[in-house]
């Protein structure tokens, strides 16, 4: 059985998104997954110069080939400025560069939340529609408002509504990994 790889797009060390990817991997199941902080992967900024002079760290190899062997991706961007996070650009460029269709036949449940009332839709629409590029099929989004009001750490998604839509995205991702 496959593993399912779950992060958040986000290098801090108290990243929301982080949180929400935690709480949803525990929801998965029978399937397994493996959550990856990615706060650990202090991957450089990416250049031409930096690719020709320092090719690729192996932290970056290591998760690409995390990714090629995945049954599918569970990801939430954080937002900053309506746009997916710096880091999580240049993560997406450096794998990119690894190969091109780095997420070619990649199920993925897109998440995102942030302390606002729009829950970070502006990066999760942006990397919407950014990810097919490079090969991915994402089959179910998810957005959490006001993170702050709407998520505890030890309950999880505290309003039922989001709860039920939260787990209806989830399940529709797992159904398609069957």
């Amino acid at each position: 059985m496959s593993t399912i790889l779950a992060f958040a797009g986000s290098n801090s060390s108290s990243s929301i998104n982080y949180k929400l990817v935690q709480y949803t991997a525990g929801l998965v199941g029978e399937k397994e997954v493996q959550v990856v902080n990615l706060a650990n992967y202090p991957f450089p900024l990416y250049s031409v110069d930096e690719e020709k002079n320092n090719g690729f760290v192996n932290s970056l190899v290591e998760f690409n080939s995390e990714i090629k062997s995945a049954a599918g991706l569970i990801i939430s961007v954080n937002e900053h400025n309506s746009n997916p996070s710096a880091y999580f650009k240049n993560l997406l460029d450096w794998l990119s560069r690894v190969d091109k269709t780095f997420l070619a036949e990649t199920n993925i449940f897109l998440m995102s939340t942030s302390p606002g009332k729009r829950g970070g839709m502006s990066a999760l629409e942006i990397t919407a529609n950014l990810l097919p590029r490079f090969g991915a099929t994402v089959v179910a989004t998810f957005s959490l408002p006001s993170f702050q009001e709407n998520f505890d750490e030890a309950k999880g998604i505290v309003d039922a509504d989001l709860a039920k839509q939260h787990q209806e995205a989830l399940n529709q991702f797992l159904a398609k990994l069957s």
